[in-house]
């Protein structure tokens, strides 16, 4: 499984109110080619991992 991890980067919640924030990582938002309106799934895994995809538009 490791060699399919191609970065690694943590980054801080930021919390305000109602709304909890995370800010995408530069070089992650670069490797999917993120654009503003672009959906990211968040999959939560049984044993606490998170798996975070860009949402396909097709």
């Amino acid at each position: 499984m490791l060699e399919n991890i191609l970065y690694v980067e943590e980054t801080k919640i930021t919390v305000r109110k109602y709304r909890h924030r995370t800010t995408v990582p530069a070089k992650i938002f670069k490797l999917l080619r993120l654009e503003d309106g672009n959906i990211l799934r968040w999959i939560a895994m049984k044993d606490g991992r998170i798996l975070i995809e860009k949402k396909s538009t097709k």
